[in-house]
């Protein structure tokens, strides 16, 4: 064999080894990274000669969070109607009166009754009876501030259970209210926030059981929706303090370990959540162990990477926020802020 044959030879050899090699670390690269198996006691099951429980790949659902409680009306956030009656109403007889929808337009409605009982502002409640009543529209929420129409609609449904009831109601000014819900939604969406971090994966992907592992060392839980996880408030029935989510295809995937996460995003609704859980500290404290746990990185939406300065400044620039909503009587994580905010 000639010296260039065997020159072929070897470099077709060396070329067939780059491919395989190339082919090995993209395979590597796109398999997603799964979580880890507990070694030790996977050895322990073996020389007992005991069968091995099966690990799989998305973490057990923790215990949800108990329901959120729903505050009564507030005349801080409410248009407020009062209805006086002559004689006590029977919680059954106000509960077959209620409106079909408590909603008027965008805006939420309510009616509560005031117990004989213990003189306290409720919804209505069978075997209970009720003294007098108030019904409220919100003033301003997400979708914007309470406008004509959605005023008139709040009058429409009071007055048909004030009539079903035999009570007598009595409205504010349409027109004082329509102003105070355009003054209080320019205060809304002034000072709004909800903040978003985007984890990206440097190199392999994750696998939805990697995600889960990684977050519950952080005291993230499962949350009611597929590829989201909640890390928890220290009271309970109250919104959780962050959000961790990610592709719900991939949390509903057949086989979730084949499926590929190359990035998870950390939430945060700032005006839902007491500044005393310290909850963007705790934001910015989770983004970074996972990024360095994950090998991620930490970005805005647009993929630029977000260095640990902009973190803290962002940080001060929330605490001049929480002084404005304390001020106001809208303080963070209280059950008006979370209305208005909503």
């Amino acid at each position: 064999m000639s010296g260039f044959t065997v020159g072929l030879a070897i470099l077709g050899g060396l070329l067939l080894a780059a491919i395989v090699a190339w082919n090995a670390w993209t395979t590597r690269r796109n398999t997603p990274r799964q979580p880890e198996v507990a070694v030790a006691s996977a050895q322990a099951a073996s020389v007992l000669q005991e069968p091995i429980e099966p690990v799989f790949d998305d973490a057990p659902l923790a215990p949800l969070p108990l329901p959120e409680r729903k505050p009564g009306l507030d005349a801080l956030i409410d248009a407020l109607a009062q209805i006086a009656v002559d004689t006590p109403v029977s919680g059954e007889a106000a509960l077959a009166a209620l409106p079909p929808t408590r909603r008027a337009g965008s805006k939420p409605f309510a009616i509560e009754g005031r117990n004989e009982a213990s003189g306290e502002w409720e919804t209505p409640r069978n075997g209970q009876r009720y003294t007098a009543f108030q019904s409220g529209v919100q003033l301003a929420n997400r979708n914007g501030a309470l406008n004509d129409i959605e005023f008139s609609e709040f009058v429409v449904k009071t007055q048909a259970f004030a009539d079903a009831i035999n009570g007598a109601a009595e409205f504010p000014e349409m027109r004082d209210e329509v102003a105070r819900a355009r003054e209080l939604d320019q205060f809304a969406s002034s000072h709004d926030a909800q903040l978003g971090f985007t984890l990206r994966a440097r190199n392999a992907a994750w696998s939805p059981g990697y995600v889960h592992q990684n977050a519950a060392r952080f005291g993230f839980v499962a949350g009611a929706i597929p590829g989201r996880l909640v890390l928890p408030a220290s009271q309970p029935g109250v919104p959780p303090v962050l959000g961790l989510s990610f592709s719900t295809q991939a949390a509903l995937a057949e086989d979730p370990s084949h499926s590929a996460i190359r990035e998870v995003t950390l939430s945060l609704d700032v005006t839902h959540v007491p500044r005393n859980e310290q909850p963007f500290v705790r934001m910015r404290d989770a983004a970074i162990a996972l990024a360095a746990s994950m090998d991620g990185l930490i970005t805005d939406d647009d993929g630029r990477v977000i260095p640990a300065e902009a973190l803290d400044a962002i940080g001060a620039s929330l605490e001049n926020l929480y002084d404005t909503l304390d001020a106001r009587d809208l303080s963070a994580g209280s059950d008006q802020a979370r209305r208005l905010f909503s």
